[in-house]
């Protein structure tokens, strides 16, 4: 990773700093995207600890945002002359309906849209950088859910972890899609399943959730297990030429059936792109 620049979303706790910090050691220069400034100025003084003299760096934006999600792209855009990998990490378990000032439900605003908006306005920069990865987590989670198209926004049918279980369904079928569109790019776009992992996250998702989750984080994996599969993606040469694959434990399985929907993930992109006021 020495001399390679790496974006990471959801990168100031749990795997997401883990792995900014494992890459960072490993020579590479962070760009960390938080929403925060004081979770991301104790994380700028881990990383310059973990890899001194790199200008490692963070933006601050509140990805739950479209014209937030634009405005941090274009600005890393902007600022960065490569980028050689972008980790989607940002994520979180909303114990009650929530909607955004866009109108999106905020599971699928962060856990996906986030991930779409920001990969395709960072993509540019990717491939004039190539060879480079795109590293998304997803999650096991996603088995069992499906996409209704007519609630993407969960107005029908909301529960908790329904609504995050079909976020991270987008995760795969996004990477399958976008890995389809960079094809002969020279960039590569996988996910992954970090496993259960012992971080902050549910800790503030409100209602039964919060107590729920602190209490089987006692049978979870540590944070530095967790993010293996980040860094493996990003870094390791045995990966350099695969795409549009699932990733646990540093290995490609099968997701669910619904995860291997092409006609979905494509559907999928162009709601995406529509919600965001994009091309498809």
């Amino acid at each position: 990773m020495q001399g390679k620049t790496a974006v990471i979303t959801g990168g100031t706790s749990g795997i997401g700093e883990v792995a900014a910090k494992e890459l960072a050691r490993m020579g590479a220069r962070i760009i960390v995207v938080a929403r925060d400034k004081s979770r991301a100025d104790a994380t700028l003084a881990r990383l310059r600890q973990c890899g001194p003299g790199l200008a490692h760096c963070a933006y601050l934006a509140d990805l739950t945002r479209i014209a937030e999600m634009k405005r941090v792209a274009a600005e890393i855009a902007a600022e960065e002359p490569r980028i050689d990998v972008l980790i989607n990490n940002a994520g979180a378990l909303f114990g009650s309906r929530q909607i955004t000032p866009d109108g999106l439900e905020y599971t699928f605003a962060l856990n996906h849209m986030s991930y779409f908006v920001v990969t395709e306005l960072l993509r540019d920069r990717l491939v004039v950088s190539a060879p480079a990865r795109i590293v998304s987590t997803a999650s096991g989670a996603h088995e069992g859910a499906v996409l209704d198209f007519d609630d993407l926004q969960s107005e029908k049918n909301y529960g908790a972890t329904k609504a995050y279980g079909r976020s991270k369904l987008c995760n795969i079928l996004f990477t399958r899609e976008l890995a389809r569109r960079l094809k002969d790019t020279g960039v590569t776009a996988n996910c992954l399943h970090p496993g259960f992992v012992a971080t902050r996250f549910g800790d503030q998702s409100g209602g039964i959730i919060s107590p729920f989750v602190r209490l089987v984080k006692f049978f979870a994996i540590p944070p530095e297990e967790g993010a293996k599969t980040i860094v493996y993606l990003a870094s390791s040469p045995e990966v350099a030429g695969i795409t549009g694959q699932y990733f646990y434990k540093c290995r490609a399985t099968q997701p669910s059936r619904a995860a291997r929907d092409d006609k979905a993930a494509l559907l999928l992109w162009e709601r995406s792109a529509a919600l965001a006021g994009m091309k498809a």
